[in-house]
């Protein structure tokens, strides 16, 4: 397999956490590349020229971090990612992580291209109290009160996105501000497959 990816996508390193669970990332060559540039070879594999793609042996491409974790979770060994026992609650955590995700990688790109006048727009706004209201909710999620730190896609998805805000957007002060959800967090991340994925 091939994973398309670069250093810093919030998404790129859920799959590669992925990876790491499933014990995949021997099988799997890393190619790392700018998505962004006209001559990106990533191109020449699909017209989205985004972040993560995954090439399987059998030459389908994939996109979305999501769907590559669902296909990375049926081909790996250990643990499923999506426990049968706690499946939609997984899916409804991921949602969480993955909208969090989204919110906090727009605010970063809107920032880039226009400024940080953008966050006073309708949609800057939005996506600011999107963050807020997601970090709260996460603070008081049943797993995160329980201490339940399994690496289920759903935990990895909220424990990537929370080192995003911490890694582009550091000013949202979670860690400080939601203790709970911090030292959840740090059990989490606590392994091989996030030390290996740290952001650069």
């Amino acid at each position: 397999m091939q994973l398309y990816l670069n250093a810093t996508s919030p998404y790129a390193r859920v799959a590669r956490v992925c990876l790491y669970e499933k014990q995949l990332i021997e099988r799997t060559e890393l190619c790392w590349c700018d998505p962004w540039a006209a001559d990106s070879e990533l191109l020449q594999i699909t017209p989205l020229s985004r972040i993560p793609t995954l090439v399987t042996d059998d030459g389908d491409v994939l996109t979305e971090s999501l769907l590559i974790a669902l296909y990375l979770d049926a081909q790996g060994e250990g643990e499923s990612l999506l426990p049968h026992k706690t499946y939609a609650e997984t899916l409804a955590l991921a949602g969480l992580g993955h909208g969090l995700t989204d919110a906090a990688f727009n605010v970063v790109i809107g920032r880039k291209h226009n400024g940080h006048e953008v966050d006073t727009t309708v949609l800057g706004s939005r996506r600011l109290k999107a963050i807020e209201r997601t970090l709260a909710t996460l603070d008081a999620h049943p797993s995160v009160l329980t201490g339940n730190a399994e690496r289920t896609l759903g935990a990895i998805t909220v424990a990537v996105a929370l080192c995003y805000l911490s890694f582009r957007l550091p000013a949202f002060d979670w860690p400080n501000r939601f203790p709970t959800l911090q030292a959840w967090h740090a059990k989490v991340v606590e392994c091989e497959s996030f030390a290996m994925t740290a952001f650069e």
